[in-house]
């Protein structure tokens, strides 16, 4: 159970233990003034975007076409920062990953 480190809309920091083989949206729900995941984690809406550290995005496997394609479409798209956290699985490998719950839409 990794220990990943969150920072929501607010700019306010959190902590969270977070379940391997969940995908990174089930813990962010809980958070104040994160996500909404309005599609429940089906990749086809773009409300659970984050930016994770670009020192972690390389090391989490790479977005299906179907995700960058929602991710461009936004207006805070980074290349090398942005994901959808339905489509990131927990893993142990991310122990001390940063990231940032990206601005509502």
């Amino acid at each position: 159970m990794p220990t990943i480190y969150v920072t929501n809309r607010s700019g306010k920091k959190y902590t969270l233990k977070a379940e391997n083989g969940l995908t990174l949206m089930e813990p962010l729900r809980e958070i104040d003034d994160s996500i909404e995941a309005l599609c429940g984690g089906m990749c086809s809406c773009a409300s659970c975007h984050i930016f994770i550290s670009p020192e972690w995005f390389e090391k989490v496997p790479g977005p299906q076409s179907d995700e960058v394609e929602l991710l461009e479409g936004t207006e805070t798209y980074r290349s090398a920062e942005s994901r959808l956290a339905c489509q990131v699985k927990v893993t142990d490998a991310m122990e001390g990953m940063t990231l940032i719950v990206a601005p509502e839409e």
